[in-house]
């Protein structure tokens, strides 16, 4: 086999054989529902337990910071941010599934659920601040905020696998 045979099998375009789009899946999804509203969860844990008091205090800062972060780019961009999201999931979705590219079938399945990671992102940042949330009720609401991440990304693993196998067997099939 020559250098360029190996090159072009380790970056294969048909993306539900290969498993570095699997891993960057699994990835993705991982740190989606670790990452929560930019805080990483284990200092909503730290500050659930209580134990030090300025776990508590960085954990308010952080959300803080991360929910004002997100409602300013919200209400600067969140105009041309719609337009551009909804320009290329369309694009995504033509070029998937009008001409059957399976590349953009796979950006697809990954981006539109994460698209809606971030619109619960934004709803969720503008629930805080509008209730002034801190403490327990804010680490309750993060922790909902989370459990739906989770129920989004495994709802997007299963259809993700489903078509995935739907379209290895066809390749299968017609190869």
């Amino acid at each position: 086999m020559d250098w360029y045979q190996n090159v072009f099998d380790l970056i294969d375009f048909r993306s539900f054989s290969n498993l570095w789009f699997w891993i960057a899946l699994a990835v993705t999804w991982s740190t989606a529902s670790h990452w929560v509203l930019g805080v990483p969860w284990d200092m909503a844990i730290r500050a659930q337990k209580g134990k030090n008091a300025q776990s508590i205090v960085d954990f308010e800062d952080m959300v803080r910071i991360n929910s004002n972060r997100i409602l300013f780019i919200a209400h600067e961009s969140g105009l041309w941010l719609t337009g551009m999201v909804g320009f290329g999931l369309t694009v995504l979705v033509l070029l998937g599934f009008v001409y059957d590219n399976e590349f953009s079938q796979a950006v697809f399945m990954l981006s539109l659920p994460l698209t809606l990671v971030g619109l619960l992102s934004v709803r969720t940042a503008t629930r805080i601040r509008a209730e002034g949330l801190s403490g327990p009720a804010l680490i309750k609401r993060l922790s909902r905020h989370r459990f739906t991440i989770q129920v989004i990304g495994v709802v997007s693993l299963f259809f993700t696998a489903m078509w995935g196998m739907y379209q290895n067997m066809n390749a299968g099939v017609l190869g």
